[in-house]
C-alpha cells in the first residue's frame, strides 16, 4: 500500500447519484489528474454518458458504471434524482446503499489510497477496512452544513455558537422547510455520521465567501477542513452561444434583458409559473425565461397565461428546454439575473456583471439566498407571502429596485457586487485553492503513510 515520497496518489469518488454533486467531483477529478493522480469515478451507467465530455483527462481519470440495484418504490431505470420526482429520492438513497457490495469489490481491485465522497456515509467503514482514507467532499455551501447538518442540530434552528445573526430562517421559509423535513432525518443522518467518521472534511467553497462557517464546522468537527474553491468548470470557448439567442440577445440595449432560471430540480406550480411570468412582462424590460414547463403541462406554451406571448412579441421569451447558462449571463445585453440561488447558480451569478434577484425554494437555496442578499449585500430576494406565494407585483418590485439606475438598494447591490467579484476572479485565486488544495490532500496522504 506505502506509496513512495512524492508519489501519486490513487484517489475514488463516489458522489450521490445527482448531477448537482457528480459534475463539481469530475472537475475535481481534472484538477487531480492535472497534477499527475489517477481517479476511478464511480457513477450510474446512464450518468456515465452525459459526464465523459467532461472528463478532460480520459488516461488517469476512469469512469467506473455502476449498477442500480432493484429497489421497490423505485422506478425502472431511474439511476438519477432527475429522472424522478423529490419524493421518490428516498428510494434512490437506499439503492445507492446496496451498491455497497460493487463499491468493495472496485476497492479490493484498484486498492485507491483515497476515497471522496458525500451521502455514502458508510464508504467510512469500508475506507477503514481497507486502510484506505475516506474524505467528505461537500458541494453544498458551507452556510447550509454549518446551520443545519453540525451534532445536536435541528431542522431550521440555528446551533449553539452559529456565526450569524442574519444567515437564518424566517416565518414565510416554511414552504422551503417543509419540502426538505420530507427527507431532512434521513439526510442529516447521512451527512454528520459522514461528516463525524471520515478522517477529513473539503468544501466546495472559498474563505472570501464562506471563511468563518468553514471554521464553524472545523470546530464542530474537530477536523481540519479542506477548501477546493468553487470549483467551476473552465469556460467552453469551443461553443458560442447558440445562433438564435444570440441574436435575440444582441436586439436588446446593453445590460438591459432580465434572464430567469430556477435550476431543472424546480417545478413549479402552474399558478406560480404564470405570476413569475406577469411580473416579468410588468416589469416593462425585454426577458428571457427558461424553466422546466409546470406541473400538470407537457410544453411551456399551454400553461402560459392567456395572451401573454401577444403582449410580450419581439421583448420576452419563455423556453422549456436547456440553455448555456454561463454564455448567457456573460452576453453584453443580459443585466439582470433572477436565479433559485442553488450553489452552482449562486456562484455563476457572483462571477457575472449581472444584478441578483433570489427566489429560493428549497431550505439550503434559502440560506444561500440570504448569505448573498443579508450578509454580502450583492443581491435583493423576492419577497413572499407566509404560504410560500410570491407576488408577481413584488418579483417586478424586486427586478425594478436593481435595475432602475436610481435605486439606492440597485447601486448598493452593485457596488458590493462589483467589489466581491473583483476578489472572486482576481487571477489566481480560484487556481490557487485548487492547487493548495491538492498539494495539502498529498502531505497528508504522505503523513499518514509514514505513520
Amino acid at each position: 500500500m506505502g506509496r513512495e515520497m512524492g508519489q501519486k496518489f490513487h484517489a475514488f469518488m463516489f458522489p450521490w447519484f445527482a448531477f448537482g454533486h457528480m459534475t463539481p467531483y469530475v472537475h475535481l477529478a481534472n484538477k487531480l489528474a492535472e497534477k499527475g493522480h489517477r481517479v476511478t469515478f464511480l457513477l450510474p451507467k446512464k450518468a456515465k454518458k452525459q459526464l465523459e465530455h467532461l472528463n478532460l483527462f480520459p488516461d488517469s481519470i476512469v469512469f467506473h458504471p455502476i449498477t442500480i440495484p432493484h429497489v421497490d418504490g423505485l422506478p425502472a431505470g431511474a439511476e438519477t434524482p432527475s429522472d424522478i420526482p423529490v419524493t421518490l429520492w428516498r428510494f434512490l438513497s437506499t439503492a445507492m446503499d446496496l451498491t455497497r457490495d460493487q463499491v468493495e469489490a472496485a476497492v479490493r481491485a484498484l486498492r485507491p489510497d483515497i476515497i471522496l465522497f458525500d451521502l455514502a456515509y458508510w464508504i467510512t467503514e469500508v475506507a477503514k477496512e481497507h486502510g484506505i482514507k475516506s474524505m467528505l467532499y461537500n458541494v453544498i455551501s458551507a452556510t447550509s452544513i454549518a446551520h443545519d447538518l453540525v451534532p445536536g442540530g435541528e431542522l431550521g434552528v440555528p446551533p449553539p455558537g452559529y456565526p450569524s445573526s442574519t444567515l437564518l430562517f424566517r416565518r414565510h421559509d416554511a414552504h422551503a422547510l417543509l419540502s426538505f423535513a420530507v427527507y431532512y432525518k434521513r439526510f442529516y443522518y447521512r451527512v454528520t455520521t459522514g461528516l463525524t467518521n471520515c478522517d477529513f472534511i473539503s468544501i466546495r467553497t472559498c474563505k472570501e465567501i464562506e471563511g468563518k462557517f468553514c471554521d464553524y464546522i472545523g470546530r464542530q468537527y474537530q477536523k481540519k477542513v479542506l477548501l477546493t474553491g468553487p470549483m467551476l468548470p473552465e469556460p467552453d470557448k469551443s461553443k458560442p452561444l447558440e445562433d438564435k439567442w444570440n441574436n435575440l440577445l444582441s436586439g436588446f440595449e446593453p445590460g438591459s434583458v432580465v434572464y430567469c432560471a430556477l435550476g431543472s430540480q424546480i417545478t413549479l406550480e402552474k399558478d406560480q409559473f404564470q405570476e413569475l411570468c406577469l411580473g416579468l412582462e410588468l416589469t416593462g424590460l425585454p426577458f428571457f425565461v427558461a424553466v422546466t414547463p409546470p406541473k400538470g403541462a407537457k410544453t411551456i406554451q399551454e400553461a402560459l397565461p392567456e395572451d401573454f406571448e401577444e403582449r410580450v412579441k419581439g421583448r420576452g421569451v419563455v423556453w422549456g428546454e436547456w440553455v448555456q447558462q454561463p454564455l448567457i449571463l456573460a452576453h453584453p445585453s443580459v443585466g439582470c439575473f433572477v436565479s433559485h440561488c442553488g450553489f452552482g447558480s449562486m456562484w455563476e451569478s457572483l462571477m457575472s456583471d449581472c444584478q441578483i434577484v433570489l427566489l429560493p425554494y428549497l431550505a439550503d437555496q434559502v440560506l444561500n439566498t440570504r448569505l448573498l442578499t443579508d450578509e454580502l449585500e450583492v443581491s435583493v430576494e423576492v419577497p413572499r407571502e407566509k404560504t410560500g406565494w410570491f407576488s408577481k407585483e413584488n418579483l417586478r418590485a424586486a427586478v425594478t429596485s436593481v435595475m432602475d439606475k436610481d435605486s439606492d438598494i440597485g447601486n448598493l447591490v452593485r457596488r458590493n457586487h462589483s467589489k466581491l467579484k473583483e476578489v472572486v476572479v482576481s487571477p489566481g485565486l480560484l487556481t490557487g485553492y485548487t492547487d493548495n488544495f491538492v498539494v495539502t490532500l498529498e502531505n497528508l496522504l504522505k503523513e499518514t503513510n509514514l505513520a
